[in-house]
């Protein structure tokens, strides 16, 4: 058992999580936008799935991913809280000006900077809300802090396939949600930021300069391939979601944006809120029992993936899309956990940094390109049904995370 800590949570700490999470729902909404208006940018520049994929994906994680380690070892120097509100101003900035983007070039040009904003906000935010909250609630708070991904995913569905219904054109979505941005970066610098391991219970002993050691840990590196493995999936449900209702079952922008909106907050709040607290109580049982509970989560979104794929009934689309999309947000909260528990309180900054790192190459630069390679050669955009076929990418993903983070709780569980 763990001994608990004595620290309790001040009302402070819970609005400099509250302020953190909605930081957290304006990078998801600035980051996800997009998708939902490939379709419109796809006609109104001709671009091919190839080129939607190099800006929407790989232009935002080729620095964010970059930039993503050394900004995490900066964390764990430097004001936490000054990072985050340096780099929401800049990829708010550029979020917006996005709308003013008159070719391939540009719009690839300010999702490459809207990637360097975004990279400063993981690290340094899990890092600080260790640092605001005790040991034993490290993934319920996480998991409070991961409910941005759903808000911030779901308000962009709904907002952009509002603004395309309403005929005001793609480039309002990027002036109207990417702009006020700005002002909540001033509202993260005025934060008071709390003494490093002022709620830890040292149960590590790197030190700031054992980086190294993070890499040949064998629990973190099954944690990595996990959750790398699994996010390729996750990830592109968002990605190509839009593309494949739209092409294959022939719904409209609004529809698809509305449904998306509604079933990613409906089943992404409760799973990121309940699946910290979950991941707590297996975490409770064993050492390992975070990972074990993700690797079920991933091993349950197999046979949806297939079902969203196969089925042309709406009703099974909807409530497929429901469970995955509760599946795929489930263990956001279990894994940060798990890299600061890991790495502890000199460290963590830079372990969610490679964490971030393994998710994204492998969701935005591989797997995006991957399947938008796959789209070009067998010819989806004229035979829409391939992209059954060439989304199998996922499921097959879900299936190898299942077996690293398994791998991963066991090995953990082993350590002393």
């Amino acid at each position: 058992m763990i001994e608990e800590t004595k620290v309790k949570a001040s009302a402070y700490s819970w609005y400099a999580l509250c302020l953190l999470t909605f930081v957290y729902v304006l990078n998801f909404l600035d980051r996800q936008i997009v998708y939902i208006l490939f379709p419109s940018i796809k006609k109104d520049f001709s671009l091919t799935d190839t080129q939607l994929s190099l800006f929407g994906a790989t232009a935002f994680v080729i620095f964010y991913t970059v930039l993503g380690i050394p900004f995490g070892r900066m964390a764990d120097k430097v004001s936490r809280k000054k990072m985050i509100a340096i780099g929401l101003a800049v990829w708010s900035l550029f979020s917006g000006l996005t709308g003013f983007a008159v070719g391939f070039k540009t719009l690839f040009f300010c999702r490459v900077m809207v990637g360097v904003g975004e990279a400063t906000l993981g690290p340094a935010a899990f890092s600080l809300l260790a640092d605001y909250f005790p040991f034993e609630k490290r993934a319920t708070v996480s998991s409070i802090y991961s409910m941005g991904i759903a808000l911030g995913a779901g308000f962009a569905a709904l907002f952009g396939g509002w603004i395309i219904g309403w005929n005001w054109g793609w480039r309002w979505a990027f002036y109207l949600l990417g702009f006020p941005g700005i002002f909540f970066a001033v509202l993260v610098f005025l934060l008071r930021e709390q003494p490093r391991g002022k709620t830890e219970i040292q149960q590590v002993t790197y030190s700031s300069s054992d980086w190294k050691l993070l890499l040949t840990n064998r629990s973190l590196i099954f944690l990595y391939l996990g959750y790398a493995l699994l996010g390729l999936a996750t990830n592109n449900l968002s990605i190509w979601g839009v593309t494949f209702y739209s092409r294959l079952h022939k719904f409209d922008i609004a529809t698809i944006g509305f449904w998306a909106g509604i079933l990613t907050i409906a089943a992404g709040i409760p799973a990121t809120l309940f699946g910290g607290q979950i991941a707590d109580i297996f975490r409770r049982k064993n050492k390992g029992g975070r990972m074990l509970y993700s690797s079920l989560l991933a091993f349950v979104s197999i046979p949806f993936w297939l079902l969203i794929l196969w089925t042309n009934n709406v009703y099974l689309l909807l409530f497929a899309n429901l469970i995955l999309l509760a599946a795929a947000l489930g263990w956001v909260g279990a894994a940060a956990a798990d890299v600061t528990e890991i790495a502890g309180v000199n460290l963590r900054g830079l372990a969610i940094a490679i964490f971030f790192f393994a998710v994204n190459i492998s969701a935005y630069l591989i797997g995006s390109n991957l399947i938008a390679k796959l789209n070009d050669i067998f010819g989806a955009t004229q035979n829409p049904v391939m992209m059954r076929y060439t989304l199998l990418v996922c499921p097959v993903s879900c299936a190898l995370g299942a077996l690293m983070l398994w791998l991963g709780s066991r090995e953990m569980s082993q350590q002393n």
